[in-house]
C-alpha cells in the first residue's frame, strides 16, 4: 500500500481527497495536517510515501516552508505540490524547496492517482501548461530582492514617500525601482503591476 500523508487547510479538501485514495486499492491516507508545523510533525510520525501538500495553509504557514522542512529531515521525501495556485514562481518556489512535482486542484481524480503512483516509483510528471509556465520564467528578467519588497508595499497601497520610509530609501530611489519592475514585467503602471505580481506568485496579499 502506497501511504499518503494529506496537508490542506480545508476540510472538504481533505476529506474529498481521502475519498478518492480510498477508491485506489493500492493506496490509503494515513495522516492528514492544517499548517506546516503539522505535516512536518506528522511526517515524522508517519513517515508516508507520497505527501500530497498545499501551498497555503492554516494560520498563515507557508506549504513551501514544509517542503523544506521535511527534505532537511528526509532527503527522499516525495512531495506532490496540490494547490489552486498556478502562477510560475510559486511553481518554481516549491520545485526548488523540493516538490517532485506540482498539481493543480483541478486535476481530474484519475490523473491525481495516475501521479501518485508515478512519483512512488521516482517519476516527477509535470503538466506541459505547468512545463512551459517554468520555461518562460528562466527566459525572463527576474525582480531583485529589494523590487519585490517594493512592489510588495505597493500591493498594500502605500505611496513612494511610504514606502521610502519604510524601507529608509529615498522616494526618488523608490522610483528608479519601479521602473525596473516596470520594464520587468512588461507594464506601464502601478495597479498593471500588481496584478501581474498577484496572478504569477511573485507578492501576494494575507
Amino acid at each position: 500500500m502506497i501511504q499518503v500523508l494529506c496537508v490542506d487547510d480545508h476540510q472538504v479538501v481533505r476529506e474529498g481527497i481521502s475519498l478518492i485514495i480510498s477508491r485506489a486499492a493500492d493506496m490509503q491516507v494515513v495522516a492528514t495536517a492544517t499548517t506546516s508545523e503539522e505535516a512536518v510533525s506528522r511526517y515524522r510520525e508517519h513517515r508516508p510515501d507520497v505527501t500530497l501538500m498545499d501551498l497555503r495553509l492554516a494560520n498563515g504557514t507557508s506549504g513551501v516552508d514544509a517542503i523544506r522542512a521535511i527534505i532537511a529531515e528526509d532527503p527522499g521525501a516525495l512531495i506532490i505540490v496540490l494547490t489552486m495556485y498556478e502562477g510560475d514562481e510559486y511553481i518554481h518556489r516549491a520545485m526548488l524547496a523540493g516538490a517532485a512535482t506540482y498539481l493543480l486542484k483541478d486535476t481530474l481524480a484519475d490523473d491525481l492517482i495516475y501521479v501518485i503512483r508515478e512519483v512512488h516509483v521516482g517519476g516527477r510528471p509535470l503538466s506541459d501548461q505547468l512545463r512551459a509556465r517554468l520555461e518562460a520564467r528562466a527566459e525572463q528578467r527576474q525582480l531583485t530582492t529589494r523590487e519585490v519588497q517594493v512592489l510588495e508595499l505597493v500591493a498594500k497601497g502605500k505611496r513612494n514617500k511610504e514606502i521610502g520610509a519604510s524601507l529608509g530609501i529615498s522616494g526618488e530611489t523608490v522610483s528608479v525601482h519601479l521602473k525596473h519592475i516596470f520594464a520587468k514585467l512588461d507594464v506601464s503602471e502601478r495597479t498593471t503591476a500588481v496584478s501581474v505580481a498577484l496572478r504569477r506568485g511573485i507578492v501576494h496579499l494575507d
